[in-house]
C-alpha cells in the first residue's frame, strides 16, 4: 500500500510538472508552483527528484513507458512491416496531437538541454526509436525495403520528419493537427526506401559492384585485391563480376570510366541546372555544406533556436521561412513536368528536409561526440534518399536516381 501511495504521489508532480513546464519553461517554471498544482508540500518533491532539471527530464522518461505499451499494443496483429510502419508514424502524429504538452516540453525544452541526452530518460527514448530500427530491418528481410539501406540515417530522417512536423504544430503554428498530414508523411517515406527489383536491377547491381571495387582496390590495393573480397562487399557471387567484367583490370578501368562520365554528366549544369531533380539535388547538398562550414552556427540553430518557442516568434523565423521557400519553386516546377510526383506536399518535404538534417546534426556534434562519422557519404545517402521521396519513377531512371 505503501509502494502505491508513493508512485501515486510521483506520478502526480510529474503531472503537475508537465503542465506546468510546458507553459512556462524550465526556466520559468518553479517548485513551489509545481507543488501548489500537486498539492504537497514543496519538500515533498525533492524526495523523488534531485531537482528542477531532474523533474523535467522525468517526464518523458515516464511517459515513454506508456508510449511503449501503447505502441507494442497498435502493433499487434500486423504482420506486414510496411504497414507496422505507417501505423508507427500515424501513432507517433496522433499521440502528440493528443497529448500537446508533452509533444511541447519534449522537444522545446528536454531536446534542446544538452544534459537530456545523459539523462535515464533518453534511454527510454532510445527504445522508442529501437522499435523503427526493428520494423525497418524487418522490412528489408522480406524484401520491402532495399537491403542496402543505411536504415539508421532512414530512422533520423523519419524521426526528424514527424519533429518538424510537431513543430509546426505547437512553434510555429502553421498546422492545427499533424495526424491530417499523414497520406503525405507516407507518400515521401515509402518511395524513398521501398524495394523495386524489377526496375533497373541489372544496372543497379553493376554499380554496386564498381562501388564495393572502388573500396577494396582503394584499401587493400590493386595487386592484392581479388574478386572474391569484391563480390562478397557487393553482397553477390564471385561468379555474379564476371556478368559484367571480363576481369580484375577491366573492372579497374570501368570506375575510371564511371566516375569520369559521372563528373561529365554535371560539367553541363554546373552554371545553369535546368532539370527540377538537379536542382533539387544541389540545393540540398549546397544546404549540408554551408551548414557544416559553420558548425557553431549549426549547434547553436539545433539547441537553442530550432527548438526555442519564441523564434517562431521572432523575425529571425520571417528570414528562415525565407530561406526555406527557395525549394517551393523548384518543387512545383518538378511537379509541373512530371520530374516530380503530383502529390508531393511541399510543407511536408521541407520538414523531412530540415528534419533530417536536425537529426543527423544532433547525432554528429553531441551524441557522437568526437567519433569519426564518414558525413559525406551519408549527406549522399541522405540526397539519394530525398531524391527517391519525390521523384516520378520514369524521372528516377533517366536521371540514375534508382528504385
Amino acid at each position: 500500500m505503501k509502494r502505491k501511495l508513493t508512485d501515486t504521489k510521483r506520478q502526480a508532480i510529474l503531472n503537475a510538472a508537465e503542465e506546468v513546464m510546458s507553459k512556462k519553461g524550465l526556466i520559468g517554471a518553479s517548485i513551489a508552483e509545481i507543488a501548489r498544482k500537486a498539492k504537497i508540500a514543496d519538500s515533498v518533491i525533492y524526495h523523488y527528484f534531485k531537482g528542477k532539471e531532474d523533474l523535467l527530464f522525468s517526464i518523458p522518461g515516464t511517459r515513454v513507458t506508456e508510449i511503449l505499451s501503447l505502441l507494442n499494443n497498435q502493433l499487434q496483429g500486423i504482420l506486414d512491416p510496411v504497414s507496422k510502419l505507417g501505423k508507427m508514424v500515424w501513432f507517433h502524429l496522433d499521440y502528440n496531437d493528443t497529448h500537446l504538452d508533452y509533444a511541447r516540453l519534449l522537444l522545446l525544452e528536454c531536446r534542446s538541454n544538452k544534459a537530456f541526452y545523459e539523462h535515464n530518460a533518453y534511454r527510454s527514448i532510445r527504445k522508442y526509436s529501437g522499435i523503427l530500427l526493428s520494423i525497418l530491418e524487418d522490412a528489408i528481410d522480406k524484401g520491402f525495403v532495399r537491403s542496402n539501406i543505411n536504415i539508421r540515417i532512414v530512422r533520423d530522417m523519419i524521426f526528424g520528419l514527424l519533429d518538424w512536423e510537431i513543430l509546426n504544430r505547437v512553434a510555429s503554428e502553421k498546422v492545427t493537427e499533424t495526424v491530417s498530414d499523414f497520406e503525405d508523411i507516407m507518400a515521401l517515406i515509402l518511395p524513398m526506401i521501398s524495394s523495386k527489383p524489377s526496375q533497373m536491377k541489372r544496372r543497379d547491381k553493376s554499380s554496386r559492384l564498381l562501388e564495393s571495387a572502388e573500396i577494396v582496390f582503394a584499401e587493400r590495393g590493386y595487386t592484392q585485391a581479388t574478386i572474391v573480397e569484391i563480390a562478397k562487399h557487393a553482397g553477390v557471387g564471385e561468379g555474379t563480376v564476371y556478368e559484367y567484367f571480363r576481369n580484375k583490370e577491366d573492372l579497374l578501368f570501368a570506375i575510371s570510366e564511371h566516375r569520369f562520365n559521372e563528373h561529365l554528366d554535371t560539367f553541363g549544369e554546373i552554371f545553369e541546372i535546368k532539370n527540377a531533380l538537379r536542382k533539387l539535388r544541389r540545393m540540398v547538398r549546397y544546404h549540408f555544406s554551408y551548414w557544416l562550414k559553420h558548425r557553431h552556427f549549426l549547434r547553436i540553430f539545433s539547441l537553442h533556436i530550432s527548438l526555442n518557442n519564441r523564434f517562431y516568434r521572432s523575425e529571425a523565423f520571417r528570414v528562415f521561412e525565407k530561406y526555406t521557400a527557395v525549394y517551393d519553386p523548384i518543387l512545383d516546377e518538378g511537379k509541373s513536368i512530371g520530374v516530380f510526383r503530383s502529390n508531393v506536399n511541399n510543407r511536408v518535404f521541407k520538414d523531412l528536409l530540415f528534419g533530417s538534417f536536425s537529426h543527423l546534426a544532433l547525432r554528429w556534434l553531441i551524441l557522437e561526440g568526437n567519433a569519426k562519422t564518414d558525413k559525406t557519404q551519408e549527406i549522399d545517402e541522405v540526397v539519394l534518399l530525398l531524391s527517391l521521396a519525390v521523384a516520378s519513377d520514369e524521372a528516377a531512371k533517366e536521371y540514375g536516381v534508382f528504385r
